[in-house]
């Protein structure tokens, strides 16, 4: 069979993605709790490769929370969509990320706040996006609990981004995203320590940190038997 198959439909397809994400995505955002006596975090976050920086969350104040939609383009062979955040953003500056961004309250759920952020930041026309399901919830560094928001995306949208947070709207194929082959383990410097990430480098694009963290536990969830 196939690598990346599921009973000889593959899964880089419509159909093989659709029937994979109904039987292992989460129905409703993960609970994520975290317990600062403990050091222990039932939601995925920056330091699951640095357990040795846990007891950081003892003094953080609550996280924000988030959501980010995770767009996987219904092509013939499926592709996840991606922005090139700008400079001048005060959190994540020039990194690559998913559309998202904080829950207002004036959102019913994490699906709608993704939803609306995808509309605001590079104008994807909601009633193309069909949501499937949710990943693990994800704790940034940065203060915010993440919920990503797995959807298909018809093609034929067109995207018109946001200047003040957007630089750059792409496509990388699913089929590189999901092979382990292409997750890496990288390091530099943060707040005065080293800090291990995962980094998934395509052709001239850098993605690392939370959102190659997100693109990693979709792999876990979706593609490992």
């Amino acid at each position: 069979m196939e690598l990346g198959s599921n009973e000889g439909v593959s899964l880089f397809t419509e159909a093989g993605f659709r029937q994979r994400a109904a039987g292992r995505l989460h129905e409703a955002p993960a609970d994520a709790v975290f317990d600062p006596r403990t050091g222990r975090t039932w939601s995925r976050g920056d330091w699951d490769l640095n357990p040795e920086l846990l007891a950081d969350f003892a003094v953080m104040p609550p996280p924000r929370p988030a959501a980010v939609l995770i767009p996987v383009i219904a092509r013939e062979e499926l592709t996840v969509l991606l922005t090139q955040r700008t400079e001048v953003l005060q959190t994540h500056a020039g990194q690559i990320a998913f559309p998202g961004g904080k829950i207002e309250e004036s959102d019913a759920s994490a699906t709608e706040a993704a939803l609306r952020e995808a509309e605001e930041e590079i104008s994807l026309d909601r009633r193309l996006v069909e949501p499937l399901g949710f990943l693990d919830g994800y704790r940034t560094g940065t203060g915010f609990m993440v919920t990503p928001v797995v959807a298909l995306v018809r093609p034929g949208f067109t995207t018109s981004p946001d200047p003040n947070e957007v630089a750059d709207v792409f496509e990388v194929p699913l089929r590189f995203l999901m092979d382990a082959a292409n997750h890496q383990k990288h390091s530099r410097e943060w707040r005065g320590r080293q800090r291990s990430y995962y980094a998934m480098p395509y052709q001239d694009r850098y993605i690392w940190g939370a959102t190659a963290a997100m693109l990693k536990n979709m792999h876990e969830r979706l593609f490992e038997r």
